[in-house]
């Protein structure tokens, strides 16, 4: 399994709110986001990390974290997306927006649950969780095996299971020519997502409990105290 690490936004929403430090590099339990994204896939098992961090970031990683960074100038995450995949070697990917936050154990049953279904045959696996905490939120329905039947910009009917995308997302070969195809004609990670569905490619999903995304200067401190009382459960 690859791993590629998206970091190629301008954070605009935490600048805003006071936050000077750009997203990639902000600290989360004391240390750089983006440290903290490339030590958790390198000890999930990723044969290579790679990391696309927008152009005019100075990123100087710790030695021996083993990671590529490529800096880029990209107008989305679906093509900051495509320009990581074009220098990433063959082979699946587990991908993740530089401000995803998790505890450990459930990047571990997430990483563990993308590479099953990868596995078993899906052209991608997404990270869904049933925790609502963003501004414009994508919802995600599926059937009964888990695989997705719709991608949503608006919570679903009443009496279906509330989930959304959490940010990170297992790409196989195929996937990843698609994307590689439809960035030419689309502009946003979650019209590539919808297409997948939308020509019944399978799509899997992994659950996990909770995803926090570093967007304002309030997630930082939820994820801060979120971390801390992790690690002490």
């Amino acid at each position: 399994m690859r791993g590629l690490i998206l970091a190629g936004g301008r954070g605009s929403r935490l600048a805003a709110d006071g936050v000077e430090t750009p997203k990639a590099l902000v600290e989360v339990a004391g240390r750089p986001q983006l440290v903290n994204l490339i030590e958790t896939f390198a000890g999930l098992g990723c044969d290579s990390i790679t990391c696309m961090v927008r152009d005019g970031i100075s990123v100087d990683l710790p030695a021996p974290v083993p990671a590529i960074v490529r800096t880029c100038r990209t107008p989305s995450s679906l093509h900051t997306l495509v320009a990581g995949l074009a220098v990433v070697p063959p082979g699946p990917v587990f991908c993740a927006m530089v401000d995803t936050v998790m505890p450990a154990a459930d990047w571990r049953r997430l990483y563990r649950g993308v590479t099953q279904c990868l596995d078993e045959g899906a052209a991608a696996a997404l990270a869904v969780t049933p925790f609502v905490d963003d501004e414009l939120p994508l919802y995600v329905t599926r059937d009964a095996q888990g695989f997705a039947t719709g991608i949503l910009d608006t919570p679903p009917p009443a009496g279906v299971s509330l989930l959304v995308t959490g940010g990170v997302y297992g790409l196989s070969p195929v996937a990843r020519r698609l994307a590689s195809v439809a960035v030419a004609s689309l502009h946003r990670m979650r019209a590539f997502l919808r297409l997948l569905v939308e020509l019944k490619a399978p799509v899997a999903t992994v659950e996990v409990p909770r995803i926090i995304d570093l967007d304002h200067k309030s997630d930082l401190e939820a994820a801060e105290r979120w971390l801390a009382a992790s690690a002490k459960s």
